[in-house]
């Protein structure tokens, strides 16, 4: 009985939760950032070094150039497979590193890097 009385002084007293609080706190931090220290991505710029996998996934960069309005912008790999359309040939040439782009209707896409 007398230990739950002092364990319902600990919680009641601020100044002992505060404490307790923030030193889980900063622990959860800094194992946090420690975490991401720890993370070192290798960036591939040849197709055919890069892993299939990736090549049409969020950690792949391409170039799409419109003909029409002359504008570049930058996509992922996933909307990249999406200009593919039916183009199975073109998608299997592509993950063989055959080529590193095609073109499709007014745009011309072109692979620059895959995060790995």
């Amino acid at each position: 009985m007398k230990e739950d009385k002092n364990i319902e002084q600990i919680l009641l007293n601020d100044e002992e939760y505060e404490k307790i609080s923030t030193k889980k706190i900063e622990s959860d931090f800094v194992r946090e950032i420690d975490k991401s220290k720890n993370k070192t991505s290798e960036i591939i710029t040849d197709i055919k070094f890069a892993p299939k996998n990736k090549l049409f996934s969020k950690d792949a960069i391409y170039l799409i150039l419109n003909k029409n309005s002359r504008t570049k912008s930058y996509v992922n790999g996933i909307q990249a497979e999406g200009f593919l359309g039916n183009q199975t040939s073109t998608r299997e040439k592509f993950l063989t590193g055959e080529i590193d782009s095609f073109a499709k209707d007014d745009y011309f896409v072109k692979f620059l890097k895959v995060r790995i």
